[in-house]
């Protein structure tokens, strides 16, 4: 479980972490109880959010359970800490693999609100065209 001591910058490093080793346990961990996670540009087979730490851990259980990707790399392309404490914007890259074969690029922008340690809110702003072509690839 999280500790107090974790800085938002540390939190991001650490997300990026639960992401490559889809694990949704870990990811879940980060959050508060009441955490949301937000994608304000929804697409198909994504929700426009999740609530609750508990509701995180499902959600992405589920949708990493079934999925034919990998994450292979996530490329931090910028760091940016905002003058609001606790919140910190990075800019990355995610590097996906398909079972089928074949490797996607997915940028993306994520913001995190941080307090205490923990995940208040996510805003997870990703190239859903990228994630929706990437998951097809291996279908034909």
């Amino acid at each position: 479980m999280p500790t107090a001591t974790r800085t938002a910058r540390e939190t991001l490093a650490a997300f990026h972490d639960a992401m490559r080793a889809k694990d949704a346990d870990a990811l879940a961990d980060l959050y508060a109880p009441d955490g949301v996670h937000e994608f304000p540009f929804p697409f198909p087979g994504f929700p426009e959010r999740y609530v609750g730490r508990e509701e995180v851990r499902a959600g992405y259980g589920a949708t990493w359970g079934a999925t034919p990707l990998r994450v292979r790399e996530v490329r931090a392309t910028a760091v940016h800490q905002s003058e609001e404490p606790g919140v910190v914007v990075g800019e990355h890259v995610v590097v996906v693999e398909h079972s089928a074969g074949g490797t996607f690029s997915v940028p993306g922008l994520l913001v995190l609100h941080v307090r205490d340690g923990f995940i208040t809110l996510a805003r997870d702003y990703m190239d859903g065209l990228s994630v929706t072509r990437a998951r097809g690839a291996g279908e034909g």
